[in-house]
């Protein structure tokens, strides 16, 4: 299995969330939804964009290889390593939102708080974790298109936030 379509749609769903959390909170407004889409929005075209590096350094890790197919091999085990942790974040994430839309509205928000609050705190750990994935999966080659695409996640929410929301709207 090839984890690349997975790894891109997570990553394009983690870059309009990390959107919506450059703006969260910039605007006393009661009724913003557009202004939160539009904010997703931003993020996932910043995204977009960043995510392309790791894409072009695999391309140039297969350009580059002295036996393409074997590199080839290494990056798509290296994905399904980079994949794991990302896997329990996103199911974590994933829980912590049900729970918002199936408890009452306080124990709701409880559930949000507790477990998204955290999460956005502990998501570099889980990155440097799928970088580990990718490095004891596929190698060091891995290893550099996995530590190029956790850079370039990581980097969308304060480049939307210095872009567009360094002061409260």
């Amino acid at each position: 299995m090839n984890p690349a379509l997975p790894l891109a749609v997570l990553g394009l769903v983690d870059a309009a969330f990390s959107g919506y959390r450059a703006y969260a909170g910039r605007d006393a407004r009661i009724r913003r939804q557009r202004a939160v889409v539009r904010a997703a929005l931003r993020g996932l075209a910043v995204g977009s964009v960043l995510l392309l590096v790791p894409a072009l350094t695999a391309g140039a890790v297969l350009l580059f290889a002295e036996d393409p197919d074997r590199a080839y091999e290494a990056l798509a085990d290296g994905g399904t390593g980079f994949l794991v942790p990302i896997w329990a974040y996103t199911l974590a994430v994933g829980i912590s939102f049900a729970s918002y839309f199936a408890l009452p509205y306080r124990a709701g928000t409880l559930a949000m708080a507790f477990g998204l609050g955290p999460l956005t705190l502990a998501r570099p750990l889980f990155v440097a974790g799928a970088c580990a994935g990718a490095l004891v999966g596929g190698g060091w080659t891995s290893l550099l298109v996995g530590a190029v695409a956790g850079a370039a996640a990581l980097c969308v929410e304060p480049y939307v936030h210095r872009r567009w929301y360094a002061f409260p709207v």
